[in-house]
């Protein structure tokens, strides 16, 4: 007869949803491939979708497990902690790879750029107008959300609730802008090497706020269900280390590439 061990780790039960994502992100990268070739996005629409229904099931499995079945114990969250710092660090690798393809080119720019940076031709943003302004809401938004993380260690409900929704909203803001100024850009992604490290950069940042206001949506909608504790609420912190580094990474986006590189 087999006796069971006792242990504070969670081991997980079977779930179809890491197959449903896996699934769907194939669908998402031929569909996107059939985008560019057929012009349609059939394929691609569908692979949303079922990326959007895995990730709201999923959620909802971890949401269960961590807050009415209480299998998240402390070495658990040590060991989500880790996992989130890991994951930060490979995020931060991640854009080190655009920074040093940035500063490969424009340090010492070839005669095809007509050896000086930015490339001939190429008319850079005012880093004093939207960027700026941009930089601004950003490091506003890194002030909210540790306001609520603050409120929320102090019990202060109805505080975490407005630091956080603040913080959304600046998001949503951020993305708007970008949008805006993406629209109205003055160069593509196909103009040299600065069009396509400047939208390859700035781009993967703006789908990362994108994901980010999205972590602390969900967050916001949990803080409200009152799925949070002032000693257990490992999912916002994770939402906002993540909106930290996002911060890091545009002020160093900001300074390089809208500012020293125009």
């Amino acid at each position: 007869m087999l006796s069971h061990k006792h242990h504070t780790y969670h081991l997980v039960d079977m779930s179809p949803w890491p197959l449903t994502g896996s699934i769907s992100a194939m669908m998402i990268t031929t569909g996107l491939v059939k985008w560019f070739h057929q012009f349609n996005i059939d394929l691609l629409t569908l692979g949303l979708l079922t990326t959007v229904l895995t990730m709201i099931q999923w959620w909802r499995d971890i949401t269960r497990e961590g807050t009415y079945q209480g299998l998240h114990t402390k070495r658990v969250v040590s060991g989500l902690q880790w996992g989130m710092i890991l994951f930060i660090t490979s995020e931060v690798l991640f854009f080190f790879s655009f920074f040093w393809a940035f500063f490969h080119s424009s340090l010492s720019p070839t005669i095809e750029l007509g050896a000086c940076w930015p490339p001939t031709g190429i008319q850079p943003f005012n880093p004093f107008q939207i960027p700026l302004l941009n930089t601004a809401i950003l490091l506003a938004s890194g002030a909210t959300v540790t306001w609520a993380h603050h409120a929320l260690m102090e019990s202060n409900h109805s505080q975490a609730l407005q630091g956080l929704s603040v913080t959304v909203l600046l998001g949503l803001y951020f993305t708007a802008l970008q949008a805006m100024e993406y629209y109205e850009a003055p160069f593509s992604i196909a103009d040299s090497v600065y069009g396509s490290t400047f939208f390859v950069a700035t781009g993967f940042h703006g789908l990362h706020v994108i994901i980010g206001s999205t972590f602390l949506s969900v967050c916001l909608y949990r803080m409200y269900m009152n799925h949070f504790s002032a000693k257990h609420h490992f999912g916002f912190e994770a939402a906002a280390w993540y909106w930290h580094f996002v911060d890091v990474v545009w002020l160093f986006l900001y300074i390089s590439i809208y500012w020293w590189g125009s």
